[in-house]
């Protein structure tokens, strides 16, 4: 499965994300409608209410914020391979995102190129591509996969393979 992957052409990453809003009470009142209809959605406790829910707002990318990107990839300088670690943090996610588009953009555009993370197709992936948008860039070839069949994905998702198709 992995044979002939070069991982000087693998970019790891994972991502932390907080909550838009510190607590519920800060929500103004246009988020707040769309995040008390979420929260319905969420509810599965009696005596869940959107203000307790809140604290989960942050794995939602139209409730949450990324405050920190961190990438780890191989490079060759004079014949000799390291590998390094960034990391794009801080309050400002536009700065963070459009500094880490700029890395995507940069470094990792050709078609060999692979995005990989733990749950990154169900989580960070996606979020990141919807943070992104929302924020007004374009997507990155590597995020941009709208209407690619899933082989066609360039995206390794450890979770995934340590399943080794297990679903149980």
């Amino acid at each position: 499965m992995l044979e002939g992957l070069n991982l000087g052409n693998v970019l790891f990453l994972d991502i932390e994300t907080v909550p838009f809003y510190s607590n519920y009470q800060e929500v103004s009142p246009d988020f707040k409608k769309f995040w008390d209809k979420k929260a319905g959605l969420l509810s599965r406790a009696e005596g869940d209410t959107p203000e307790s829910l809140f604290a989960r707002a942050g794995i939602y990318a139209e409730f949450g914020k990324i405050v920190c990107i961190s990438v780890g990839y191989s490079v060759i300088v004079d014949g000799v391979t390291t590998f390094r670690i960034k990391s794009f943090a801080g309050d400002d996610e536009k700065k963070l995102l459009e500094e880490f588009s700029e890395l995507l953009n940069k470094s990792f555009y050709k078609k060999e190129h692979v995005l990989c993370a733990h749950n990154g197709k169900e989580f960070d992936f996606p979020y990141i591509a919807r943070r992104i948008l929302i924020n007004g860039f374009k997507l990155p070839a590597l995020l941009d996969f709208a209407g690619k069949k899933p082989w066609e994905i360039p995206h390794l998702d450890t979770m995934e393979l340590w399943k080794f198709g297990d679903y149980k």
